[in-house]
């Protein structure tokens, strides 16, 4: 097992790209630009935490600069989950899902990026 397989932001990264690729089913066409991206910014944040593992220890700052990253890709999910919530391609309660684990991402992330600033 590699060292980011056992971070529990990473383990929560990965529940979310499927969490994301549930919703990303439910765009309908002509909006298939917000599930493309929604694809490619959930599986940014787990990519960029494993990349960032790779780098050395947490207070390294390119270790820091892809948790960063990911945290952003995270917040990126967000909001691209808010519009398929307004646009209605989405339940509500499929939507705080998503949410509750970005949520723990990005506060996992934002202290991951901080560490030895």
């Amino acid at each position: 097992m590699f060292g980011f397989q056992k971070l529990d932001v990473y383990r929560c990264a990965v529940t979310f790209l499927g969490v994301a690729s549930t919703l990303a089913e439910r765009v309908p066409r002509g909006h298939s630009a917000l599930a493309d991206q929604l694809r490619r910014a959930a599986l940014s944040v787990s990519l960029n935490i494993a990349e960032g593992s790779g780098k050395g220890t947490m207070e390294d700052r390119e270790a820091r600069r892809f948790y960063a990253i990911a945290r952003g890709s995270a917040l990126e999910c967000a909001a691209i989950v808010d519009a398929l919530l307004a646009l209605q391609f989405v339940l509500g309660d499929e939507a705080t899902r998503a949410h509750e684990l970005l949520e723990r991402m990005v506060s996992m992330l934002t202290r991951m990026a901080r560490v030895g600033e």
